[in-house]
């Protein structure tokens, strides 16, 4: 049983299926994003707009105080599946529920009392302002224990593998973040509404979740079963990920509130829509982790080799799918910024957008070493490298706000990035007892996607720029098909197309 588990959790249809509906499912509301943001900008002007982003940012950063639990129910949950040790299901999803509503509350108390101070005297809110902002952070405050559970009942889906029920819930609620302020604004500018809307559509899509869950086990509705000691495992899986939790994203949005404490509203404005743009490219590593945690956990144990290899393919997928990407946004950043938002907004934005979409694809990369840690029971590992990233951060922003303003922040956020990367692959790697295939490979040609990154940041006009991303990706395009993948990937790349193209005998080669 445990070797016919191992080959089917860590499967490539699986695996590429999964990842294939993440993708999609966070791909489509980039489209609302796309049309919603020129508008909001322009009719709820740029101050109100920089505390609407800082409200977006509030409600991604709540999910954190779940204390690792979600995850830790996840791997568990997956784990009593794969044993068939269903009938303790009940027991460990109710009790982690409640205990996560409870911290929601918690949570919803604390922000409460923080919110006069956020808006008060940390934020630099225009006085106007500041009244409608705190009222909208109170109604924030409320929305954490949803939040919290739908953490849970997310967490309880992945492990069933039913990653199709939770993208068309993703896709439902991500566009109507973004259009949902539209449909208010011939009615009203006040932010208040907008936010509540918003927490309305949360309040939806939490009852969904509920509803599939309570619909697809019958046990679970049968009673409310509550077993303390259940949360003694996940609590100690889930403590170390908490401190990853609590700093990582602490760390990715510090820059828009210190922006907005030593700058101003409008400079965070400023910042955080090429800092939204860069991040939706997380899409990619985001859709990848989700499905390969749990591959990579299930092989961890049992075949080092076979880890390894899918540690490999991880990276490199993640390198095929992102540079050109990067590539693109890079190079094209200023005309882009400018014919969706204007030549004043595309001159202050596109140098920050450029250096953030670099970091955000080393960052891209350091995804699979840092589920690769957590999968093999350190996240010890990485909380110890974020807490050492959190104390040379905070001053070296602090500084680089003040000398150089919002590129200041951007360079110091991208520092951060590198180091990070090299330092979790190094441990990563240490830790492997196999080979990665293809290491100096890829290690050489990210040193080389980085040169050709910083080359596309310089000024050429817009048909230079679409000269040098054709050459580049012309080079790309050889070196995806030669260098990149093994001869594994090769054979079954040329099977297929012989399978789908020609009538040809397959190509053999032995893994």
């Amino acid at each position: 049983m445990a070797v016919n588990n191992l080959s089917v959790l860590t499967s490539g249809g699986l695996i590429a299926r999964n990842i294939l509906f993440n993708l999609v499912g966070n791909s489509i509301p980039l489209g609302a994003a796309l049309v919603a943001i020129p508008i909001l900008v322009s009719e709820l002007g740029i101050d109100r707009f920089g505390v609407l982003g800082l409200a977006w940012t509030l409600i991604g950063y709540f999910s954190i105080f779940d204390l690792g639990v979600g995850r830790a129910l996840t791997r568990s949950i997956a784990e009593k599946l794969g044993a068939g040790d269903e009938d303790r299901i009940p027991p460990l999803l109710w009790t982690s529920l409640i205990f996560m509503f409870l911290l929601g509350l918690l949570g919803t108390l604390l922000f409460l009392l923080l919110s006069p101070w956020l808006v008060f005297q940390v934020l630099k809110v225009p006085r106007v302002l500041q009244m409608e902002t705190l009222n909208s952070f109170y109604l924030l405050a409320f929305s954490l224990p949803l939040i919290m559970t739908q953490t849970g009942l997310r967490g309880a889906l992945e492990a069933e593998q039913r990653f199709l029920l939770i993208n068309v819930l993703k896709i439902a609620f991500g566009i109507f973040t973004f259009l949902g302020p539209l449909f208010l604004l011939p009615f009203t500018r006040s932010l208040f509404p907008i936010i509540a809307v918003l927490m309305a559509g949360r309040v939806v899509i939490w009852l969904i979740y509920l509803l599939v869950i309570l619909f697809r086990r019958s046990d679970l509705r049968r009673s409310i079963s509550i077993q303390p000691g259940a949360l003694v495992p996940l609590l100690r899986f889930g403590s170390w990920i908490t401190v990853s939790n609590l700093i990582s994203p602490l760390i990715d949005y510090l820059d828009r509130f210190f922006i907005g404490a030593l700058l101003s509203v409008s400079a965070v404005a400023y910042y955080v829509t090429p800092s939204e743009m860069a991040g939706k490219m997380f899409i990619v590593p985001n859709a990848v982790a989700t499905v390969m945690f749990p591959a990579l956990s299930t092989s961890g144990a049992r075949d080092s080799h076979r880890t390894a290899l899918l540690f490999s393919r991880g990276v490199r997928g993640l390198f095929l799918i992102l540079f050109p990407l990067t590539l693109i946004v890079v190079t094209l950043a200023h005309e882009g910024l400018e014919i969706w938002l204007g030549k004043a907004f595309a001159q202050k934005s596109a140098p920050i957008l450029q250096l953030l979409a670099i970091g955000v694809f080393l960052n891209s990369l350091a995804r699979m070493p840092f589920d690769l840690i957590q999968s093999l029971g350190r996240p010890d590992l990485t909380a110890r490298l974020h807490l050492l990233e959190l104390i040379l951060y905070v001053p070296a922003l602090w500084w680089m706000i003040g000398a150089y303003g919002i590129l200041g922040a951007a360079i110091a956020w991208v520092g951060r990035i590198f180091l990070d990367t090299l330092l979790l692959f190094w441990m990563a790697l240490r830790m492997l007892d196999a080979p990665v295939e293809n290491l100096q490979r890829m290690a050489f040609l990210t040193g080389a996607a980085l040169v050709i990154l910083t080359l596309g940041m310089i000024p050429m006009g817009m048909i230079v720029h679409m000269m040098f991303i054709l050459m580049m990706m012309a080079a790309f395009i050889w070196a995806a098909w030669f260098i990149i993948p093994g001869i594994g990937e090769r054979v079954a790349a040329l099977n297929w197309l012989k399978n789908h193209v020609t009538s040809r005998p397959p190509v053999t080669y032995k893994d």
